[in-house]
């Protein structure tokens, strides 16, 4: 099946904004400023394990931050960040397109050289079709970025498709079903 990459690439942007930052109870710690490499598995998926490197500094971490904040609030019930003994813990439920997806994380690391997001959600599809799905996200601090990055780059894997995080409002408008201004 082919992919939108514009549908993909604002997904996954929004992905890595929410297991890096979340605006809500506690704030989570800023990303040491640098390159990134960020692996999300999905159990029981059919979709490979996926690679990707972002390239990130503060400022970049808190406009992510601050860019799915407003979203989130406008499209979930609750969204609670707690501080744990071992990091953090995310609790959420949510309603995108009138399905309703309740999930749970817990996020491991210090930010500074490697981080782990483990998700666990129910998405109430409706009709008697529940979906349950696990995710897990693991980023390693590789060092500064690369030469031709700048802060907020993300390289898809097979370094053909980059994606500027600065640009995601763009990247909204391409959305099948997008209101074009």
């Amino acid at each position: 099946m082919t992919r939108d990459p514009a549908a993909y690439g604002l997904g996954l942007c929004l992905m890595i904004a929410a297991a890096g930052q979340h605006a809500w109870a506690d704030d989570l710690p800023i990303r040491k400023a640098g390159l990134w490499e960020i692996k999300v598995a999905r159990a029981g998926s059919q979709s490979p394990e996926m690679t990707m490197q972002h390239c990130t500094d503060e400022t970049t971490d808190r406009d992510m931050n601050n860019m799915v904040s407003p979203m989130a609030k406008q499209i979930c019930s609750k969204q609670d960040v707690t501080k744990t003994a071992a990091g953090y813990a995310s609790d959420s439920v949510c309603s995108v397109g009138g399905v309703s997806i309740t999930s749970h994380s817990d996020i491991v690391g210090d930010f500074n050289s490697a981080y782990t997001v483990t998700t666990t959600s129910h998405s109430d599809l409706g009709k008697g079709a529940p979906r349950d799905t696990a995710t897990k996200i693991e980023a390693k601090w590789l060092g500064a970025c690369k030469a031709d990055q700048r802060p907020g780059d993300i390289v898809m894997p097979g370094g053909g498709f980059k994606i500027k995080v600065k640009d995601v409002d763009k990247l909204k408008a391409l959305l099948p079903g997008a209101k074009q201004q």
